[in-house]
């Protein structure tokens, strides 16, 4: 047996070699490897190493820092995003090797994500947020994979909460948040999936709540149960009896909730379906008149 053989033996039982040739016992491996954690990094993520950007061959210290940068120049036809499976180059943040995309850095040995997903080429220290990788989504995603499901239909993961009470919607995050038009499906910042199915970026969806905005912005259906403000109109509405004029007015509505157009009486502050009871109504057609009030045509084509 030659001397590299017998020196592989003594670091598989009780010690390790660094590369620049220091030998250390296996706890003392673990003090190098913890060297900087949570110290390093960027504002999107806490990590011991930086990315050389495949695309343009920049350092960058995420895929996020890099398109900010690339948004920041404001040049439409050089604006492009970092593909993060064809990264190949990191650099460690402690002695600044340039290596291929590995945990365990060759030359100082210190651990440059505590999570690490080699399909991802993906790095972070704060393995708090309970990472795990999505093989049917192709990215690595938060949360903890025995707190999520992915929905085939949907073309994500969602809450198990969700599994088997929420409406499908086909690829329903490979678009953008119809408030902010950022990207969803790959988002940093937490979604909401609507009860119609659509999704829109949980802050949006807040920030529509403080305007009193209710309604999903795709396609109009009420986001939350709206029965209490329901309650509510149906008092207005009976204290605020019309004009004389308007009292026999009737107007065409379509639902917003259920989808199902009917005729109603008008009112000035909202016309409620009689189907589900919903005030989240549109009007589609003004007052019927005599002639096709009598008509066997019911109801008009639109």
């Amino acid at each position: 047996m030659d001397g590299l053989d017998r020196h592989d033996l003594l670091m598989d039982s009780d010690e390790r070699k660094l590369q620049d040739g220091i030998f250390v016992n296996s706890s003392s491996l673990d003090v190098l490897r913890g060297r900087g954690r949570m110290e390093h990094g960027c504002p999107h993520y806490r990590r011991r190493c930086k990315i050389r950007a495949p695309c343009c061959d920049k350092v960058f210290d995420c895929r996020h820092c890099h398109n900010e940068a690339m948004a920041k120049e404001g040049n439409d036809l050089q604006f492009h995003e970092v593909p993060r499976h064809m990264v190949e180059e990191v650099i460690c943040a402690l002695c600044k090797t340039e290596q291929r995309v590995k945990q365990i850095c060759e030359k100082c040995a210190v651990c440059m994500g505590e999570y690490f997903c080699e399909k991802c080429k993906f790095f972070d220290d704060d393995v708090s947020k309970g990472q795990f990788h999505c093989d049917a989504c192709g990215i690595c995603r938060v949360g903890g994979s025995d707190n999520f499901f992915h929905c085939e239909r949907c073309g994500c993961c969602y809450a198990k909460s969700l599994q088997n009470g929420h409406s499908c919607v086909e690829n329903s995050t490979q678009q953008n948040c119809p408030v902010c038009f950022e990207y969803l499906f790959d988002s940093v910042k937490d979604i909401s999936v609507l009860r119609c199915g659509h999704t829109m970026h949980l802050q949006c969806l807040r920030e529509m709540h403080r305007h009193s905005r209710y309604t999903c912005p795709t396609c109009s259906k009420s986001v939350c149960d709206m029965s209490k403000m329901w309650e509510q109109l149906d008092r207005e509405i009976a204290a605020t009896p019309m004009p004389e004029t308007y009292q026999d007015k009737k107007v065409w509505i379509l639902c917003n909730d259920c989808g199902v157009d009917s005729e109603v009486q008008f009112h000035i502050i909202a016309q409620k379906c009689h189907h589900c009871c919903s005030y989240n109504t549109r009007q589609i057609k003004g007052q019927i008149s005599q002639f096709f009030s009598k008509c066997s045509i019911w109801p008009p084509a639109r």
